[in-house]
Formats: C-alpha cells, sequence, structure tokens
C-alpha cells in the first residue's frame, strides 16, 4: 500500500526560513535547541514552524511541556528535509573544495609510487591550474571523513556510494634479480623457485600462482611467515636479491627493461581483484574529478 503524500496547498516552496527551523527541530526534537543552533529565540522557532505547518495543512510536532514530538506527517517529511540539507552540504563542499584548485589523490603506495608516480607529471602539464596532493594508504578510506577527492584502491570494485572506473587487472607472478637466479644455477621451471627464499609465502597469491604453475601449495608451509605489508618493499627486497616476490608486471616495467629483475615464467595468477579509480557517486560531474578520471582511463588503455 502506497502512503498517501504530503501536499501543499501553493505549489511554490515554503520560506526556507520555516525549512531551516523544522531541520533542526526534527533534528533536536527541541524547539529550543533549534533555536540555539540557528540564533533564534524558541518562539521564533516555534512561529516558523507554524507558518510550514499551516501551508502543510496538518500539524508537524505534538507540542507538550518541554518536549515535542514529530507527528506521524513530521516522520515522513523529515528524512526529506534532512536529504535536501545534506546535498546541499555537499554541494557547498564541492563548491569550496573545487574553488581551491586542488586535487587530492589518497592510493595504495604500490600504485601510487610503481605506476602513477611516473605519470602525474603529465596530468600537471595538461591541467596547469590544479595543484596535485597525494597521500597513501594501505586501508580503505571514508570520504566523509577525508579530504580525498579521488581514491585509487585494489579489489573487486564493489564499493557501496562509489562511483568505480578499473584501471588495471591484478595479475601476478614471481619476479626475482639475476643474482639470485644465478646463485642455483638460473630459473629454468617452476620447481626451481622451491630451492630459493620466498617473500611472504603466506601471501594468498603465491598459493594461488603455485596451485596454477602444478606445483602445490605444500613447498610453501614452513617457510619464514615475513609480511611486508606492500608490495613495493617486497620487489625492493627482491631486487635487493634477498628472496623472490610475487608482484604485479605493470608496476615494474622499468625493473624488467633494465635487468633489475627479471620474470622468469610467463604464468599468472589472478584472483578477481583490480586496481581502481573510485570516488563518492554524489561527485561523479565535479570538474576536477572528471578531468582526472578522463586522463587516467587514457593512461591506463582503458578509455
Amino acid at each position: 500500500m502506497h502512503k498517501e503524500k504530503l501536499c501543499m496547498p501553493n505549489s511554490s516552496l515554503p520560506p526556507l526560513s520555516a525549512v531551516r527551523a523544522f531541520e533542526a527541530a526534527a533534528r533536536h526534537l527541541s524547539f529550543t535547541r533549534a533555536g540555539e543552533e540557528l540564533g533564534m529565540t524558541q518562539a521564533a522557532v516555534s512561529y516558523q514552524i507554524r507558518l510550514l505547518e499551516e501551508r502543510v495543512g496538518e500539524p508537524l510536532f505534538v507540542r507538550r511541556p518541554r518536549q515535542v514530538a514529530l507527528t506521524e506527517a513530521g516522520t515522513r517529511l523529515a528524512p526529506h528535509i534532512w536529504d535536501a540539507f545534506d546535498r546541499m552540504r555537499l554541494a557547498f563542499d564541492d563548491l569550496a573544495r573545487d574553488s581551491g584548485g586542488t586535487l587530492n589523490i589518497n592510493a595504495v603506495p604500490t600504485f601510487a609510487i610503481n605506476w602513477l608516480g611516473s605519470r602525474i607529471g603529465r596530468f600537471q602539464i595538461e591541467n596547469p591550474d590544479l595543484a596535485i596532493r597525494m597521500e597513501t594508504a594501505t586501508s580503505l578510506i571514508d570520504f566523509a571523513d577525508n579530504a580525498a577527492d579521488v581514491a585509487l584502491r585494489s579489489g573487486k570494485g564493489d564499493w557501496p556510494g562509489l562511483r568505480g572506473h578499473k584501471l588495471l587487472e591484478a595479475v601476478y607472478t614471481p619476479m626475482l634479480s639475476p643474482k639470485l637466479a644465478a646463485s642455483i644455477g638460473g630459473v629454468k621451471e617452476p620447481a626451481d623457485l622451491m630451492k630459493l627464499p620466498i617473500l611472504d609465502p603466506g601471501d594468498h597469491w603465491w598459493s594461488e600462482w603455485s596451485a596454477a604453475a602444478g606445483l602445490g601449495t605444500e613447498w610453501l608451509e614452513g617457510m619464514p611467515s615475513n609480511r611486508m605489508g606492500v608490495q613495493v618493499m617486497e620487489a625492493v627486497m627482491a631486487t635487493a636479491s634477498t628472496g623472490v616476490a610475487i608482484l604485479t608486471p605493470a608496476f615494474y616495467e622499468r625493473e624488467l627493461a633494465t635487468g633489475a629483475l627479471i620474470q622468469p615464467f610467463d604464468i599468472y595468477g589472478y584472483s578477481g581483484e583490480a586496481y581502481w579509480l573510485v570516488y563518492p557517486e554524489a561527485r561523479r560531474n565535479v570538474p576536477k574529478i572528471r578531468r582526472f578520471r578522463d586522463w587516467i582511463l587514457k593512461e591506463a588503455g582503458m578509455a
């Protein structure tokens, strides 16, 4: 059964001052506290709400001594008013952030250092009016509590309330230094990796790749359970011949080209995850976000 909608006798909107008074009073369930928030007297709040009730044609509050409560009509109206005010606040926040000419980017460390870092200069050349501020984090941020305009995350793209654009598939394969490979006469087949120290053998990427390569996973058990936390750290250790790392090739094109690292096999693991550009759905049309989105999708070959 559909609930009857509130209808106002006059199709024009009621005075904003009356709507503001209702929004604050409904949130606090107090005319006095609403007045303190709005810089009005309790009597002025009550007057504004009576004006609104006259427009609506029915009471919005039940007045009791030292207490008010929403009527059924007020209960139906309040969420719509709160949502409208939230949207207005967001719009003004967007204008304030956009007027500063700064794009705030939050990114997972490996993506920021090994992929975006070598490319972001091109974006700045194309957008000289925008300053770039970048921070890295391994955990997901809440856009409501963070200054970031956009984030670069790894995952499956299922983040409620966010618009996501896939940039790179998170495929992975073992990499190591030529010196470490030479220490056992070269790495010619997957089984040769069993003779070498493995960085972070507890990483599920290793077990998935090992199964795909036909090695099983038993050989990884009992190895020191090192945990570097971020892929870029494992790559640094692999370059230093400390062990074999399992890495995403797209992040190490330079190391592979210069021979600092080698990729011995064209066998890849893939867990269904990818690297994504994300931002709040409500901010999808903010000009600086659109500019960065269009640029990075082109850079990633996804435009």
